[in-house]
């Protein structure tokens, strides 16, 4: 999954600076138009005021930082509503744009445009220290992933291999194999959530997803964070309900996966040219950060989120502002599959705007 996503010559998010949208493989909230954007900024602003300093300081710093970026149009978006809404502000604030994929890197400055002089870094890795927002949306479910079934003998790892009968024909096609677990911080991961998988449950364990949260939090030296993505917790994830587990593919916004009754799942199909995506445990994803430090403000879903920024209160006169919100709120849709984790560090657990109107997952 690391190679076929972030290899640097053959990765699929390596190979384009944009993969989302109408002429991609997947929607997401910020395919659907700046109103994503304007109503984050909303809750950033709220951020931001919540962070001034006590005692008056002639640059208040602020940083901006957008985790899994791409080519920077959900921060252009934010800073375009932030510049409208609070000058001071935007003529304050310092953008870090975080993204892997040296392309969309290369895409930023134009994506941004107008507001590129806000820009402070553009780099593969998180600052190594900030003090304001980070927002990584539809950052975690893309990390790279263990997949274990448990079998009658015990929990077993899934790894990829070559099916070495079909080599003589010229056919190297990939397939699966099962193994020892690669490490023991798998069962660890299980037993710390009192997970008992039963004999052919087959689960991801997304150990990079709570590495990178741990260092998230320790890089804020004081702020907020805002986690946008797919998933459930961990009760959820890890039961009947997910037991063929959700290992996913994307390609031409056509979903396969999580698996299929033959021997090739979809994810090992035309390697770096689909996404492959897993939910989130947000079970784990929150203890990590409450380890390190962090305050758990709010874990909602996102139709109640952008409600309590004030959604409803937008015009929709207009054919397009309406079908935008209908995208970004109706159940079933990326209203209440995507889930918003807003956590705190070293500000307490303040009342928040994104929490007003309802903290429910469904």
């Amino acid at each position: 999954m690391d190679l076929a996503l972030y290899d640097s010559e053959f990765g699929y998010y390596a190979r384009a600076a944009q993969r989302s949208g109408r002429a991609g493989d997947f929607f997401t909230s910020v395919d659907v138009g700046p109103i994503f954007g304007e109503l984050l900024a909303v809750q950033i602003a709220e951020m931001a005021t919540l962070l001034e300093p006590r005692v008056p300081s002639p640059e208040p710093r602020f940083d901006l930082v957008e985790a899994a970026a791409g080519n920077g149009r959900l921060s252009a978006d934010i800073l375009r509503a932030i510049r409208r809404r609070d000058r001071a502000l935007y003529n304050r604030l310092h953008l870090h744009l975080v993204e892997v994929s040296a392309g969309a890197r290369q895409a930023q400055r134009e994506s941004l445009g107008d507001v590129h002089e806000r820009l402070a870094s553009s780099s593969a890795d998180l600052p190594q220290a900030c003090e304001g927002v980070l927002v990584a949306n539809e950052l975690l479910d893309a990390f790279p992933t263990h997949q274990v079934v448990m079998r009658e003998d015990g929990l077993r790892e899934v790894y990829v291999d070559v099916d070495r009968s079909r080599l003589a024909t010229g056919d190297s096609r990939l397939m699966t194999t099962e193994g020892p677990p690669s490490t023991p911080a798998l069962a660890e991961y299980l037993a710390r959530l009192n997970v008992v998988l039963e004999p052919g449950w087959r689960v991801e364990i997304n150990l990079r997803a709570v590495e990178w949260m741990r260092s998230a939090v320790r890089r804020l030296q004081r702020g907020f964070l805002i986690l946008i993505d797919y998933g459930h917790p961990a009760r959820e994830l890890y039961s009947l309900t997910h037991a063929t587990g959700t290992l996913t593919t994307f390609s031409r916004h056509t979903m396969a996966g999580p698996e299929r009754p033959d021997d090739q799942p979809a994810w090992l199909e035309r390697p770096s040219e689909q996404d492959i995506t897993t939910h989130v445990d947000f079970t784990s994803v929150q203890q990590a950060a409450e380890d390190e430090g962090a305050t758990t403000i709010g874990l909602l879903d996102q139709t109640y989120f952008l409600l309590g920024l004030g959604a409803a209160e937008l015009d929709g006169s207009d054919l397009k502002t309406r079908l935008a919100l209908k995208t970004l709120l109706m159940p079933g849709g990326l209203g209440s599959t995507l889930k918003v984790l807003i956590l705190g560090k070293n500000v307490g657990a303040p009342p928040l705007r994104g929490c007003s109107f309802r903290v429910r997952l469904t």
